[in-house]
């Protein structure tokens, strides 16, 4: 919906105007509607505005309630502001908007901490609080809409994007050791609070953050429990349940938006099911989009069979574009500058292609992320399953899903980088998550780590940040709080049924072509990124082997000389490509001008 920034000041002197306006410039096309700057004393919040709900100049931000003493900056979308905002007029609040911005100053006055709780929707927003002087900041469920901060003894800055923070001008830009094997070992997902920069903290899913007084106070407002029911329902009342929960989630995604709402459609099941469940509740002329890229010898890189049989199928009006190989090569600097922290999946760059086109037809569309870490729809979900149970649960998660060992990922990193790293913080990591209670076999620990952890920081987060490039706001209904609520009540082995997403299949059953339903699992496909030859292995042999590269010496050169000889040859064991992996990274440092 928005992008925002701030800064709060400890030393007693006031923020300075001209950093927040180079902070907001870098978040321009999050939101190119309107620019707002507002502060008092020590606090200095800065707004880009994308209209989504109430157009109007009364739902401009920063939000200022002078009569509550409360100033606000927020970015995203609450699904249920109209029920929040009826709830609370029966309290005696009186609005001077009709917007969902407005909903959560007056729920953070109702109920502090608790409004969180009490919001459905994906959101960051920070609150000002005159009364005690007292910044409040937080975070969605499921990590949706991103907040960057960082902190020394004279301020605390926070924004929407980390090419925000480093805007400021005088946050470092060295490279933190934990953040970079998160990097390669979680396909280029870094977890939260790390970011690649030392200096640079993320807060994480389902947290608040309040600062007053001079002390911060972090905490965890929201806990996914992945717990079978006492008594536990029959199958058919849970997928009773699931159905009706996502029937729900579809409908509030749509209707919370005073502009037209289309769908990224792939032709996938969860794509084309959002479309189905559209149609049905009485949508008409569905606005729908699908972008395809040329074959390569080893992969077809479009779908356009499946998208266009669902798009038949409902009547949508529907856009397909077929990008050539030079478009996407063009393409290829600026959807990596797009990209807040560096990300190594193909599939940023057919989003942010794809958002480019659809951002000149519509301003929010429906996206299917989440359904396969929600429902179970991956490969490797099975085999960690069929491991040993008497192996540790990191080791039978480690074997199908690390991009790399400890001893891989060290074997990356030129010598003298390698010789100051000897922990092994990602298995560490992964080990704690899985541990944690509150769930009741491997599998539900595995697919709740997912969903509340490794999503976040890889498909979530590419989607906003390429779709975001382009003033356009993408909302993923099966990240809705009920619906995945529901869902971890379900046993894995129900979701997992048929090669998994079975309680999806079934309802698609009375709604979707069969072909759609019983087809193969696909992928974003991206080949020219996954089988690197012409333009972009010379893109890339540039980058590894420019003056840049070489004086940052993050990278073991003969590691590097090695994969660009055999570009074909070294993948991950998902099929990631190790040469894409470490030129991405670079790609973006250069990009960002570090």
């Amino acid at each position: 919906m928005c992008g925002m920034c701030g800064e709060l000041r400890f030393d007693g002197l006031a923020p300075e105007h001209s950093v927040i306006r180079r902070m907001m410039d870098t978040l321009t096309q999050r939101g190119p509607d309107d620019a707002g700057l507002f502060g008092e004393g020590a606090f200095l919040f800065g707004h880009r505005r994308l209209a989504i709900i109430d157009l109007s100049e009364r739902a401009r931000q920063p939000m200022r309630d002078a009569d509550l003493g409360l100033t606000l900056v927020f970015n995203g979308t609450i699904y249920n502001y109209r029920a929040l905002r009826q709830e609370l007029a029966g309290m005696g609040y009186r609005f001077f908007s009709e917007s969902d911005s407005e909903v959560i100053l007056k729920a953070y006055h109702a109920w502090g901490n608790d409004c969180l709780t009490r919001l459905d929707g994906m959101f960051a927003f920070a609150i000002w609080d005159e009364k005690p002087s007292s910044l409040f900041l937080a975070r969605d469920r499921f990590g949706i809409k991103p907040l960057y901060y960082t902190l020394d003894e004279n301020r605390f800055r926070f924004a929407s994007s980390l090419p925000a923070i480093r805007a400021c001008g005088d946050v470092s830009d060295e490279i933190d050791d934990a953040a970079l094997q998160f990097q390669f070992t979680l396909h280029g997902s870094i977890p939260a609070p790390w970011t690649i920069f030392r200096q640079i903290r993320k807060l994480p899913a389902a947290h608040y953050l309040k600062i007053e007084g001079g002390k911060m106070q972090e905490a965890c407002y929201w806990q996914l429990p992945a717990c079978r029911p006492s008594p536990e329902p029959t199958d058919a009342d849970t997928l009773n349940e699931i159905h009706a929960a996502l029937r729900a989630a579809i409908a509030s995604h749509r209707l919370a938006a005073d502009v037209p709402v289309g769908v990224l459609l792939s032709g996938g099941l969860d794509s084309s099911l959002i479309v189905a469940l559209l149609a049905e509740q009485g949508a008409r002329d569905i606005p729908t989009f699908s972008i395809g890229f040329a074959d390569q010898p080893e992969e077809a890189g479009n779908e356009f069979y499946y998208s266009d049989l669902v798009a038949q199928h409902f009547a949508t009006r529907h856009r397909r574009y077929l990008m050539r190989d030079d478009e996407m090569l063009a393409a290829l600097p600026k959807a990596l500058a797009a990209m807040s922290e560096p990300m190594f999946s193909q599939d940023n760059v057919a989003f942010w292609l794809l958002s480019r086109e659809v951002g000149k037809e519509v301003k929010v569309v429906l996206s299917g992320q989440g359904a396969d870490e929600v429902f179970g729809g991956y490969y490797w979900y099975p085999k960690m399953a069929a491991e040993d149970e008497n192996l540790p649960m990191v080791e039978r998660f480690r074997r199908h899903y690390f991009d790399r060992d400890f001893a891989g990922f060290r074997a990356i990193l030129a010598p003298e980088r390698r010789a100051s790293i000897h922990e092994d913080r990602v298995t560490e990591f992964m080990a704690r998550r899985l541990a944690e209670p509150g769930a009741d076999t491997f599998l539900d620990r595995v697919l709740r780590l997912d969903v509340t952890t490794l999503l976040v920081d890889d498909p979530v987060k590419r989607v906003d940040n390429m779709t975001m490039a382009h003033g356009l706001e993408a909302r993923v209904p099966f990240l809705d709080k009920t619906l995945v609520e529901t869902a971890m009540r379900a046993s894995p082995t129900l979701r997992l049924a048929e090669g998994g997403k079975y309680p999806l299949k079934q309802l698609a059953r009375a709604l979707l072509p069969a072909e759609i339903i019983d087809r193969p699992k696909g992928y974003f496909p991206t080949p020219a990124l996954k089988y690197l030859r012409g333009g972009f292995l010379d893109f890339i042999r540039d980058a590894l082997n420019s003056a840049a590269c070489r004086e940052r010496g993050l990278y073991d050169r003969a590691y590097v000389e090695r994969l660009l000889a055999e570009p074909l040859t070294h993948f991950t064991p998902l099929a990631g490509n190790q040469l894409w992996h470490i030129a991405a990274l670079e790609c973006w440092l250069q990009g960002q001008g570090i």
